[in-house]
């Protein structure tokens, strides 16, 4: 059925960060999610995730709304944001296990495969470096498979190779129904997934520029295709 976000808005200390914010994912596409510092990308991606309340609007996830049914809702889709969600004193195989006893996930063969974490399966998080974390945290989305995807920042410490890999998970997450909404700065092959109808990137800018830019407070800003 896809996902969906209808004139999403939302204030912080009492400033508006998102006016207006609508755009839709297909099932098997991933969008990027663009736009300068200050725009509020981390914001929107925490709205979405309902870790924050919008002022206004509405998210829908295969059918579930986020204000009328956030349990349901919630259930189908994964949020990974700047914190790598590790605990340090166990080794990175300790903790891939917790996650998939937590969520019910399969087997870590696939997800160790596909961030090439075998080596450090028997390495205390601590002594591991910032990439080889985020490759860590990164493979908890393939231990608790979920419909949505939403990225904050996940190529942040990866290299060349882990980016690659990053982009391959999301080829295969999409190539399965899948659909995810990735906030980065750098360049990902999406490969089909983000390509045809409804795929792109939603463009976010910050409010105050957009209201200058239409010449009226509350217009909608500048997001993302709707096709």
């Amino acid at each position: 059925m896809g996902f969906r976000v209808t004139d999403l808005s939302c204030a912080r200390s009492g400033r508006a960060v998102l006016r207006g914010v609508g755009f839709a994912i297909p099932e098997g596409r991933a969008r990027l999610l663009r736009g300068p510092n200050g725009a509020g990308k981390t914001t929107l991606l925490r709205v979405l995730a309902g870790l924050l309340a919008p002022s206004a609007g509405e998210a829908e996830l295969d059918g579930a709304r986020l204000a009328a049914e956030p349990e349901r809702y919630g259930e189908n889709l994964a949020y990974c944001g700047h914190l790598d969600s590790l605990k340090p004193q166990l080794t990175v195989g300790e903790n891939l296990r917790f996650w998939a006893a937590l969520f019910g996930g399969g087997p870590l063969g696939p997800a160790v495969a596909a961030f090439d974490l075998e080596p450090l399966l028997d390495r205390p998080v601590h002594a591991c470096s910032a990439g080889q974390k985020r490759r860590a945290g990164l493979a908890r989305l393939l231990l608790a498979p979920r419909r949505l995807w939403l990225l904050d920042e996940p190529t942040v410490s990866l290299d060349t190779a882990a980016v690659a890999r990053l982009a391959a998970a999301i080829r295969a997450h999409c190539a399965g129904g899948g659909m995810a909404l990735v906030a980065t700065h750098l360049p990902l092959d999406l490969g089909p997934a983000g390509e045809g109808p409804g795929a792109g990137p939603v463009e976010l800018a910050p409010v105050e520029a957009a209201e200058l830019a239409t010449g009226a407070d509350g217009d909608p800003f500048l997001t993302g295709s709707w096709a």
